[in-house]
């Protein structure tokens, strides 16, 4: 049986993720159909690419309707994917691993647990840190590789069970753009590569 996922968006990024997805979706990588397209602003450029798509979509401002909304379309899993609002505790207990986080570093196994990057040294939590905040982070960190990480969200703040990790070699000339630019690429892959295994 197909699963059924919610994907929600903002307007902090160009909905590549939502692309993946899609794509994911369209040449059964992914077995599940994409239900319902979320997005907190009317002003998201994933709402073109869902429309494109013949994707249903809602526009969701206050935090508080969401949950409502989400129990409408009854799906199997939540793919956040940009979203910028808080997620309300009662929304993480009514979908107990079942709500996917992109998160721009490598979290963890266990809470005081690390990394390791592909040379053997410590990669970087970036625990709290939103993209640019984070990419730049690796670079003050003196950090060799750049990562992410697709987790469940849980009510531990940028922590849950890791579902997969990319990782993106820092070069000498890199700029957060270059660097960041190279690392979605591997985000987009991730998050088919998680939901193909997650929806068999």
């Amino acid at each position: 049986m197909r699963k059924k996922l919610a994907v929600l968006i903002s307007n902090t990024g160009t909905g590549t993720n939502l692309q993946a997805i899609i794509d994911g979706v369209q040449n059964k990588e992914i077995n599940a159909s994409i239900v319902i397209v979320i997005s907190d602003t009317k002003k998201a450029f994933g709402l073109e690419r869902a429309k494109k798509y013949n994707l249903k979509a809602e526009i969701v401002s206050n935090k508080e309707d969401l949950l409502t909304i989400l129990r409408i379309y009854n799906s199997d899993f939540i793919c956040l994917s940009g979203w910028k609002q808080f997620i309300l505790s009662q929304i993480i207990d009514a979908y107990p691993q079942k709500i996917l986080n992109l998160h721009p570093g490598l979290i963890p196994d266990t809470i005081d647990g690390t990394v390791m990057n592909p040379d053997n040294t410590f990669a970087s939590w970036n625990k709290g840190k939103l993209t640019d905040i984070a990419i730049k982070n690796f670079f003050d960190q003196h950090a060799t590789y750049a990562g992410s990480s697709i987790h469940f969200l849980t009510h531990e703040f940028d922590f849950g069970p890791v579902l997969g990790r990319c990782f993106e070699k820092i070069k000498p000339n890199d700029t957060i753009n270059s660097l960041y630019s190279r690392l979605k690429i591997k985000e987009n892959i991730l998050y088919v590569k998680v939901l193909k295994k997650l929806c068999k």
